[in-house]
């Protein structure tokens, strides 16, 4: 039978993240917020006038499960409690919006993924980023054959997470940071697999980390470069750049058969342009950080509209969400290793 009413959603964790899902949830025409569960003492008061309607409380995961009346739960909160609380929501046979990582580990995350097959359950990754204007406008113009066949591309993720950031209190940790391509270079590799669309059969990573002493509290390497070989025989190249002192940048280069695209300039031959010079797209570029600005309502419209239909949703589904970070994982894996190629 059909869902006739909007989709509830309990969100565990009440931080930085949690705010903009919130607010995605609710501007969505399928989802409502109704309850949040944080350790924090919270006025439920103060979150229905901010969020525009009664939100119910809870203080355990495990109390927000067992109601009857929540139909999705998103968790936002530390990744290293990500795989206990996905897994207890799959068991209480709730769909889950999870935000990235989706876990610390490759077996964490392949737990998530088998117990939600298992038990019918449907997620949504928060590698909201496939849905920026910026990638589905760069994913058009390739779908529209203007590139031709790529065979080389690169997705950099520059990003100074310091003091003066929200997520450094607890990204500097190994436990919920891990790396930084996982913690938040995860975003451009996932958009340089999306890109590329093929799968990969190799990756060779690198890394270092700032002797500034900003960055002086964390605890693995800050800054990554990982090559990739994918199984067409094209390559590609993600940098994760946590500890740069610059202005966000999420840079793209594409190269292909019939042309090249740099951000938001491309060439194309079949356009019969002069290659010496660039035409420019008009699209929103992806330029911060903040959550805030991130296109989370148009995923998550998308996830509510494919529970409509008992499909996995396009793009970010748990089971396509596993591909990227499979690949994480053999990277990181790669670094620790110095650089020793790893075959996915």
């Amino acid at each position: 039978m059909a869902h006739t009413t909007p989709y509830a959603v309990g969100v565990i964790g009440y931080g930085w993240a949690a705010t903009a899902h919130i607010a995605a949830i609710n501007a969505t025409t399928r989802g409502r917020v109704a309850a949040v569960c944080s350790s924090r003492p919270l006025d439920a008061s103060e979150l229905a006038a901010r969020h525009g309607g009664p939100i119910r409380l809870y203080q355990r995961v495990e109390d927000m499960l067992t109601d009857p009346a929540i139909d999705v739960v998103g968790i936002t909160g530390l990744p290293s409690l990500h795989r206990d609380q996905a897994v207890a929501a799959v068991k209480a046979k709730k769909h889950i919006i999870l935000e990235k990582p989706m876990a610390n580990s490759p077996g964490e995350v392949a737990d998530i993924v088998a117990a939600a097959a298992a038990n019918g359950v449907k997620g949504c990754v928060c590698f909201e980023l496939r849905f920026s204007n910026q990638l589905q406008a760069t994913r058009a113009l390739l779908d529209e054959g203007l590139l031709g066949q790529l065979h080389y591309g690169e997705v950099d993720y520059y990003h100074g997470i310091g003091p003066w950031y929200g997520q450094f209190r607890w990204n500097t940790g190994k436990k919920d940071g891990g790396s930084a391509l996982l913690t938040a270079g995860c975003h451009a590799l996932d958009a340089l697999l999306m890109l590329m669309g093929c799968d990969v059969e190799s990756v060779t990573s690198l890394s270092t980390k700032s002797q500034s002493p900003l960055f002086g509290p964390y605890e693995y390497d800050t800054s990554s470069v990982t090559l990739l070989r994918f199984k067409n025989g094209a390559v590609g190249k993600t940098s994760a750049i946590v500890d740069c002192l610059q202005p966000y940048y999420f840079h793209t280069h594409l190269v292909g058969s019939e042309g090249s695209l740099l951000d938001d300039r491309f060439h194309s031959m079949q356009l019969k342009a002069d290659k010496g010079h660039w035409s420019r797209l008009s699209m929103k570029m992806l330029d911060s950080g903040d959550v805030s600005d991130h296109p989370y309502q148009a995923q998550f419209q998308a996830f509510f509209d494919a529970l409509d239909k008992g499909e996995d949703m396009p793009l970010t589904s748990f089971p396509e969400a596993k591909k990227t970070f499979d690949v994480i994982f053999a990277a990181d894996t790669s670094a620790a290793q110095g650089g020793v190629p790893v075959r996915l």
